[in-house]
């Protein structure tokens, strides 16, 4: 990832630049960072996983049989849907940052998802920086 991530590293500290020193994920800098979201992102925005959620692990990787894996994505979101995010969720927390509140495009069920598992479906989008950056901070600092 190296001058990717390096770059990434640089906006999220000129996010944080005049209001933190101390850019650590916690209560107060996630809820600046959410704040630095609704500001920024343009929505609705369409969304997919970055990777499988953990509940598809089992399936793609151990034992979990594909015809019952199947039958779930039809209740569950997947990492392989598209969604259209429409607002964030009221609900955050330390470990799993925040909530966007989705709908999936293929049959309409609503989802609360952690933000730091999407991206933006145009690669080439502002809105893929910015949940790619907001991703890599979760996930370092």
């Amino acid at each position: 990832m190296g001058n990717r991530f390096k770059n990434s590293e640089e906006r999220i500290e000129q996010i944080f630049k005049n209001s933190f020193e101390d850019t650590s994920r916690r209560l107060e800098t996630l809820l600046f960072y959410k704040s630095y979201l609704e500001s920024n992102l343009k929505l609705p925005l369409h969304i997919t996983g970055i990777e499988d959620f953990k509940w598809e692990e089992y399936y793609i990787f151990g034992p979990g049989e594909k015809e019952e894996y199947e039958t779930l994505k039809k209740t569950r979101p997947s990492y392989t849907d598209i969604f259209n995010m429409t607002s964030f969720d009221s609900y955050y927390d330390e470990d799993y940052g925040l909530f966007a509140k989705v709908t999936r495009i293929s049959d309409k069920k609503r989802f609360k998802l952690p933000l730091v598992d999407m991206k933006a479906v145009d690669k080439k989008s502002l809105e893929y920086q910015l949940l790619e950056d907001y991703s890599i901070w979760v996930i370092n600092y």
